[in-house]
């Protein structure tokens, strides 16, 4: 699952309208980097792109009203570097620079949504670079802390690290 989630809050919708919440990721660049003395460099050209799909926030289609209410999180999303991967999964490229963009739909029905008015919403601050490994120990600390889906790291952990 993708780590940290992306969340947000939404306002000035219509109460009473329904609507549907997705999110994409696309790539932020043309790049493929690296991690070398300590900081993310250019390593060349991007390789090929994934088939890309959207994911749909299982809480859609909701009203207005309720999206409103609380934070929306996407931290049901998977992410994978593997084609024949598991179903569902975002596939990226490693070592890729990535930018999660939301979309809000306004419909009620799934199908629809290709014949609906919709909103795209990209943050620069949530883009990231895709990795298969940390290549910081602080960040591998903070994902074991707090993600609970990190349990592999926790069995691989040597209690030393942590002083």
């Amino acid at each position: 699952r993708m780590f940290p989630p992306f969340k947000v809050r939404v306002s000035g919708m219509d109460k009473k309208a329904k609507y549907i919440m997705l999110m994409d990721i696309v790539a932020a660049d043309d790049c493929r980097y690296k991690f070398h003395n300590s900081s993310w460099t250019v390593a060349g050209k991007a390789d090929p792109e994934m088939p890309k799909r959207m994911y749909i926030h299982p809480d859609s289609p909701n009203t207005g009203e309720q999206w409103m209410q609380k934070e929306v999180s996407f931290h049901k999303l998977k992410l994978s570097n593997n084609v024949c991967g598991q179903h569902g999964s975002t596939v990226l490229n490693s070592m890729h620079k990535y930018q999660p963009r939301f979309h809000l739909v306004r419909a009620n029905d799934i199908l629809k949504l290709p014949y609906s008015t919709f909103r795209t919403y990209a943050f620069k601050e949530t883009q990231f670079i895709a990795v298969t490994a940390y290549q910081n120990k602080k960040i591998t600390k903070l994902k074991i802390d707090y993600n609970p889906f990190a349990k592999g790291f926790r069995e691989m952990r040597n209690p030393k690290e942590d002083r």
